[in-house]
């Protein structure tokens, strides 16, 4: 139930504070007092519409703060651990700041929350219904809630609607894994004609570097091979002249024979002797080199077709070393062993879905069985209670129709009603509109039952309403305040002397010339008083004063 309500700089409001009693509590004041102003500020807790023009003109910002003792409310505490919000044993704040740009910010138990976690949450504190809300009999989605909480099919739309989130989840899934394999199937001839190629290339890292040193190498083996040759012959010497090896020969013996005369010598001797070793090793080398360089004009073709090959896939495929070609085939390999596997996927999914579908199905079948059930029940219900209201010919009915399988199951509901019994039609196309209003207040009442909603707001849902009816219609109201917190916004004092306290609105002009709305509760002198009026008008009548204390006397009688 709602405990208090805390207003600052809201409209006309520039500061409330008020708590609140459990039972019925009647809301009064003349007409642009301020009570619609009353209900705006509790509808912004329930994540209502916000905007600068909620913003009085004494700071930049408006609060909005409402106290609710929740009790245990197993459901409600699963969604604060889920949401990570303090649960308090149930004692629960919620806090609403609007600013002049006309953003505002959310706060349960001080912690800030989405509007639509602060929706989701309030919408299981509070129901507010408005006097136009009797339009909601015309909703499909209303009436299909309406009966499902009656027949208790909570579970069963849970796990329905799990298993058609499930259900869209697999057949995205399906249409996407179908698509991908649609466009591999056109691109499969492609992929393949474009693997074998790579594939049958046997590429090899860092063979193309090798192929351009031995392609440089046979283009010019011809004139490598004579120089090699003539280096070879420079140092061995011929007839005219002697080896490199044997002149140094020849000079190292000379110094040696020095050497008792220039001990220089001998070192210089031995140097000689290590280089003529250094050169016949060198001497060496060009040989095996001379010998190992062949003039082969089939290989240097031979080398310069694979290059060839090389360049031509590098540029085909965009990219500009043989590393990248072998990543390019793998990827492709990939791509045609994924289509396999893709396949099975697909298989896997098809399969699944129709297992989602068989369990939705089972589902539905289930909570149209309870729907059917109770169908008739709640007819019956409403039934009794509008002919408590003055309809005592009223018929209310119930009827499913078949509908598109959805996250609720495969019905659809329609409430038809007729006020002389006779030919029942739909609600919105045969009721006026004190009708509706009656209609609206005996659904909210087994909805009040069924749903264990803890606070309910009425706002002038006695409209169009007078004399017996409305006496009926605070006598029901009045037997909902002993089950849950009820407001009542009401202009006839059939219904305000039911409450079990009194809240008084008023509109007061400041000495700045501003008007302000402030709001009261009553004590039992001045609730008198204020039913006198409502009875009499501005002036206050003697026979008026004394209707009030009788009205208020029955309704204490009758609790």
């Amino acid at each position: 139930m709602l405990k208090a309500l805390r207003v600052k700089n809201f409209i006309l409001i520039d500061s409330l504070e008020i708590t609140f009693p459990a039972g019925l509590v009647i809301i009064t004041g003349e007409t642009g007092a301020g009570k619609s102003i009353l209900l705006g500020a509790v509808a912004l807790l329930t994540g209502g519409k916000a905007d600068a023009s909620t913003v009085g003109p004494a700071s930049d910002t408006c609060v909005v703060e409402g106290e609710f003792d929740c009790g245990a409310d197993a459901a409600l505490e699963a969604m604060f651990e889920e949401l990570d919000l303090p649960w308090n044993e149930g004692r629960i704040t919620i806090r609403r700041v609007v600013s002049t740009s006309g953003r505002s910010r959310c706060f349960i138990c001080d912690e800030p929350v989405s509007k639509d976690a602060l929706g989701a949450i309030s919408s299981r504190l509070v129901d507010i219904h408005s006097q136009h809300q009797t339009l909601k009999l015309s909703d499909p989605a209303f009436r299909l809630s309406v009966l499902d909480a009656y027949a208790g099919c909570a579970k069963l739309k849970e796990q329905c609607a799990a298993l058609w989130k499930k259900l869209s989840q697999e057949r995205k899934s399906l249409e996407e894994v179908s698509a991908t394999l649609g466009r591999m199937a056109l691109e499969k001839d492609f992929n393949e004609l474009m693997f074998k190629q790579l594939d049958d290339a046997k590429l090899r890292s860092g063979e193309l570097e090798e192929l351009e040193a031995e392609q440089k190498l046979l283009s010019n083996a011809e004139e490598i091979k004579l120089s090699l040759v003539k280096a070879e012959s420079l140092m061995e010497g011929g007839q005219e002249a002697p080896s490199v090896s044997a002149t140094l020969r020849e000079v190292s013996k000379t110094l040696s024979k020095l050497s008792s005369f220039v001990p220089a010598a001998e070192e210089l001797s031995e140097r000689l002797e290590s280089s003529k070793a250094e050169l016949e090793d060198i001497l060496s080398e060009i040989t095996s080199l001379e010998e190992s360089t062949e003039v082969s004009q089939d290989r240097l073709e031979a080398v310069e077709a694979r290059m060839s090959l090389l360049y031509s896939l590098l540029s085909k495929h965009s990219v500009r070393t043989i590393d990248e070609l072998i990543e390019k085939r793998d990827s492709l390999s990939d791509t045609l062993y994924n289509s396999d596997e893709l396949q099975q996927r697909k298989e896997a999914l098809e399969k699944s879905l129709k297992e989602i579908e068989a369990a939705l199905k089972e589902a539905s079948e289930k909570l149209h069985e309870k729907r059917a059930g109770a169908a008739g029940k709640f007819a019956a219900a409403v039934t009794k209670s509008l002919h408590s209201l003055s309809l005592e010919g009223a018929v209310f009915g119930v009827e499913l129709e078949t509908a598109p399988q959805s996250a609720t199951g495969t019905d659809a509901v329609n409430f038809v009603f007729s006020a002389t019994g006779d030919r029942p039609v739909d609600v919105s196309k045969g009721s006026s509109g004190g009708e509706m209003s009656r209609i609206m207040l005996s659904v909210k009442e087994l909805m009040a039952r069924y749903t264990a909603m803890p606070t309910m707001i009425f706002d002038e849902i006695d409209t169009g309403i007078s004399g017996s009816v409305a006496d009926a219609m605070g006598s029901m109201i009045c037997r909902m305040g002993s089950d849950m917190q009820i407001f009542a916004i009401t202009h006839l004092p059939q219904v305000a002397a039911k409450g079990n306290a009194h809240l008084l609105v008023t509109k007061e002009t400041t000495q700045q010339g501003r008007a302000i709305s402030k709001i009261k509760q009553l004590d039992s002198q001045e609730r008198v008083q204020e039913i006198a009026r409502m009875l009499s008008g501005s002036k206050i009548t003697p026979e008026a004063m004394a209707n009030a204390k009788s009205l208020l006397q029955n309704s204490q009688n009758q609790k």
